[in-house]
């Protein structure tokens, strides 16, 4: 009875989902406004925009399988803390690029450490949770992103409109992503027993092999969230004729994925992984197909909202079960598996989506995600959740 009374709110804990608020806010804070700086400073247009903004995604793409290795392998705190030093002096780099050249290599080189930290202060997360109250734990940290993915957006852009000066939303990026790294210098990780019979090198150090079908799943379920986030404003303006209602789009699916969450912990706690993961994957299949449907205004809301409580149900029991099939000294490689799958979707999502939506248009592209996210379903339900239990560790 004393173990289901552990603390789950510990100070540690609790500096690690606040770290991860500061390193999600400060990111998003400028992104919506990046595509107008470049405008308006360096006379950038579409394509050089596009080609300039794409380069971090591709180098945390690049950097994540082998931040694993590094969370594994060495100090934890002071991976997590020279990561997150590298992350936040980066924002420097954006103040003082004079030449659209000198943004793209920043830019770029802002991808590593926003790659690597990610990894890093979800594992110090993970390290920090009393065992019986880990899978609970790890749906709760999720929230930390979502909450600052939704709101820092708009906070950017009241800023900017409110001043005018994007050198002030700069300032303000580096200020916050120094709270950050200062909340993860004092996080205290428990020591780690070493794995006797470890081998030296294997792919398992870069990659979960274990999970590979769960991996699977996970990049078809991401496909749709590249197509969606992608391409939903611009189609809500020019097929709905929806001007300014992609941030009540947004608000919609961040208040799903929130809800979800909140209502998921208990189950999670209670060690329903698959199931939850299942009910999460067909509500996330009926919202994406009703958004392809688009009868009407109502649905393009309401499919939002779905494809949220089903996200926010699915995702975090899919990194509990990467989680539950890798050894203690492999959660790093857990975390950077189930995010580089998730990456690699989601650039497979906006290359896709763009050809779909360039030679055949909207519907058939939107279409493609209904059809991918059942797809997925069907497959987590029949070959997955088998293939999850088989390899699961107590």
């Amino acid at each position: 009875m004393g173990e289901k009374l552990e603390r789950l709110w510990n100070s540690n804990y609790c500096k690690a989902m606040t770290g991860n608020f500061m390193l999600f806010f400060s990111f998003y804070l400028l992104t919506p406004l990046l595509p107008l700086y470049l405008d308006a400073q360096f006379g950038a247009d579409k394509d050089m925009i596009g080609l300039v903004l794409s380069g971090y995604v591709v180098a945390a793409l690049l950097v994540r399988p082998f931040c694993g290795f590094i969370v594994d392998s060495f100090n934890r705190k002071r991976v997590l803390m020279l990561c997150f030093f590298a992350f936040f002096i980066c924002f420097t780099g954006y103040i003082g690029a004079g030449t659209l050249l000198m943004f793209a290599i920043v830019r770029t080189i802002h991808g590593l450490p926003f790659g690597a930290t990610t990894v890093a202060n979800s594992t110090v997360a993970i390290d920090v949770l009393p065992s019986s109250r880990r899978n609970e734990g790890i749906g709760y940290y999720g929230l930390s992103n979502n909450l600052a993915m939704a709101i820092a957006p708009s906070i950017g852009i009241w800023i900017y409109s409110a001043t005018d000066d994007f050198t002030l939303l700069f300032w303000i990026s580096l200020a916050v992503a120094f709270v950050g790294f200062y909340c993860s210098t004092s996080i205290r990780l428990p020591e780690r027993r070493p794995v006797d019979g470890k081998p030296h090198l294997s792919m398992d150090h870069f990659f979960l092999t274990r999970a590979w079908l769960m991996a699977v799943n996970i990049f078809m379920f991401s496909i749709c969230w590249g197509v969606m986030s992608n391409y939903v404003a611009i189609y809500g303006k020019e097929v709905m004729g929806i001007t300014d209602g992609t941030g009540l789009f947004f608000a919609m699916l961040s208040g799903g994925l929130f809800a979800s969450r909140l209502y998921g912990a208990k189950s999670l706690r209670a060690g329903r992984l698959t199931e939850n993961a299942l009910e999460g994957a067909f509500i996330s299949a009926v919202g994406y197909t009703l958004f392809a449907l688009a009868p009407g205004e109502w649905a393009f809301y309401l499919s939002a909202l779905m494809i949220g409580l089903g996200n926010g149900r699915m995702f975090p029991a899919f990194l509990n079960m990467f989680i539950s099939v890798a050894r203690h000294d492999q959660r790093g490689t857990a975390n950077s598996s189930i995010l580089t799958a998730w990456d690699l979707g989601m650039g497979t999502g906006i290359l896709v989506g763009g050809m779909l939506v360039a030679y055949a248009g909207y519907r058939p592209a939107f279409w493609f995600t209904a059809v991918s996210q059942t797809a997925g379903a069907f497959m987590l339900l029949l070959f997955t959740r088998r293939f999850f239990n088989r390899r699961r560790l107590e």
